[in-house]
């Protein structure tokens, strides 16, 4: 049994909201994208989960029923989003720049 850090009542871990005061017992942010082009009307929902250190991915039809859901741990979601991340903007290097000036 967990205790509901509001009120000090006792909980089973299935629950969302403590039964004896309401409290949220999960903690969680939420975001919502929207589909592109052939996908409209679809979107992915994402959850990270505070403290457990997950992040879910579900995906939604225009019905706004899940139909698939995966979670990710903290490594993951992390390179998840390196790869989705735009490329960095090129710098030339030091040594580019080197060239560059003798070239002149």
């Amino acid at each position: 049994m967990a205790q509901c850090g509001q009120c000090g009542g006792t909980t089973e871990a299935r629950f969302r909201f403590c039964p004896w005061c309401a409290t949220p017992l999960r903690r969680k942010l939420v975001e919502f994208f929207v589909g592109a082009d052939q996908d409209a009307g679809w979107a992915t929902r994402v959850s990270r989960y505070l403290p457990q250190r997950r992040v879910r991915f579900s995906v939604w039809d225009e019905s706004g029923t899940a139909r698939a859901a995966v979670s990710l741990d903290e490594e993951e979601a992390a390179r998840l989003a390196a790869f989705v991340a735009p490329p960095p903007e090129h710098r030339p290097s030091v040594l580019e720049e080197l060239r560059a000036l003798v070239r002149r």
